[in-house]
């Protein structure tokens, strides 16, 4: 190449550089994003169990022991070689019969929990129904049962929690709304219970009754320590101003805020919510008294407005309440049972959460950062449409599913 094309060529390239860096810049983000952000997943499923009555819960003991719980009916378990028994509920055919157990509505026989010290010879099962034994008013409780070794025998019910809120038919709706009603143990060992506020509108934010919250207690249910309810409230409160909680689910080892709760909370006509839980913290639900908004003469404004006038997270009454990580782009699909995907065979969604849909009959992960703040919401592919009722994941590394037409069924990533 002679001197004057060299010159030439130089002075092209020296005047293109600023456009080609440009370039890049433009280009750079696109590139780390489709790098930072997987393809959404494929979910295979396999049914387990088929053919039962509203299932609503599933938890599971040390050796392989799936429990489950059916609205209607009772608590039963699945052994590991596929034997199916019952053991405890409203009628005669099960080990432990529990006369007082009863659905009506939305409400009945909901979570169930395995004690976490099960193996050591605690064979303590817990599980949240309605119950007649107190009637007027009635209420949900929380019950513990002794499970023998080889399941045959159920003994020892201590009803642990006795005066968790129970919707009876009132102006606003029939019996039965709005129980709330999941367990689970945390990794600190300790039972949380969330309850839903009845269409009631001052339970959210009432400091005594137990309707609207989440609770935190021993086995024996007792509050545990640090629950940081403000003064003058029930010492077993964790946080209060909820809603209808029916999801709670931990952050997993290894993760930072390790332990922390997380709930997903159906919202009225908008607005459905993933929150981050602080011991003592305020969810900002209070459906009392809004002016302007036709609340049918029940007080109960909760279906009345829209997220400005009847907000599922107040901050004009609460400016302190605990804010959302995700609000479901203001839109209400019955979100319900939540999950953390925890181990390797999750790959690029190991950690995420799993929020589920029921009247969308969608599954969602939502990837959060290390402060717990939302990155994206990715919708997980499936082979059908499922309205899922319970999320847990299994000791096998599966997420495992009830649903509500009947099944119990296995999920794993393709």
């Amino acid at each position: 190449m002679n001197n004057n094309l060299l010159f030439i060529r130089n002075r092209l390239l020296h005047a293109l550089a600023p456009f080609a860096a440009l370039s890049m810049l433009a280009i750079s983000p696109a590139l780390d994003a489709q790098t930072a952000a997987p393809s959404a997943p494929s979910f295979d499923v396999t049914t387990v169990l088929n053919n039962l009555d509203d299932p609503w819960d599933v938890a599971f003991a040390p050796g392989g022991a799936m429990l489950f719980t059916e609205k209607c009916r009772g608590l039963s378990v699945r052994l590991a070689n596929g034997t199916v028994r019952k053991l405890i509920g409203n009628t005669r055919d099960y080990v432990l019969n529990a006369k007082d157990f009863f659905c009506q509505g939305q409400s009945g026989v909901h979570g169930v929990a395995v004690d976490p010290s099960f193996a050591q010879g605690q064979r303590f099962v817990y599980v949240f129904s309605a119950s007649d034994l107190r009637k007027e008013p009635r209420t949900n409780r929380v019950i513990r049962v002794r499970v023998s070794d080889d399941w045959s025998r159920v003994t020892d019910r201590v009803d642990i929690v006795d005066d968790i809120s129970f919707k009876e038919a009132g102006i606003l709706g029939s019996a039965g709304a709005h129980s709330g009603g999941r367990l689970r143990f945390g990794p600190d060992g300790y039972l949380w219970i969330t309850t839903g506020d009845n269409h009631d509108p001052g339970l959210p934010q009432d400091p005594k009754r137990i309707g609207g919250k989440v609770i935190r207690v021993d086995r024996d249910g007792k509050a545990a320590p640090d629950n940081k309810a403000p003064a003058g409230f029930d010492a077993r409160i964790y946080t209060y101003g909820h809603r209808n909680p029916q999801g709670i689910a931990f952050r997993p080892a290894g993760q930072s805020a390790a332990g922390q709760a997380f709930t997903g909370e159906h919202g009225p006509n908008h607005t459905d919510e993933v929150n981050a839980l602080v011991a003592g913290g305020n969810s900002g639900w209070d459906p009392r008294n809004r002016p302007g908004l036709d609340c049918w003469k029940s007080g109960y404004c909760g279906y009345a407005g829209d997220p400005k006038t009847m907000p599922m997270t107040d901050f004009t009454r609460f400016p302190q309440a605990m804010r959302p990580v995700w609000e479901n782009d203001a839109r209400s699909q019955g979100m319900g049972p939540v999950e953390f995907l925890n181990g390797s065979q999750w790959g690029a969604w190991n950690g995420a959460l799993a929020v589920s849909f029921m009247r969308d009959r969608r599954l969602d992960l939502l990837t959060l950062d290390s402060a717990g703040k939302l990155n994206r919401v990715t919708t997980v592919k499936m082979p059908t449409d499922l309205r899922i009722r319970s999320l847990i994941q299994g000791a096998d590394g599966a997420l495992w599913a009830a649903l509500d037409g009947g099944q119990i069924v296995r999920m794993t990533m393709r």
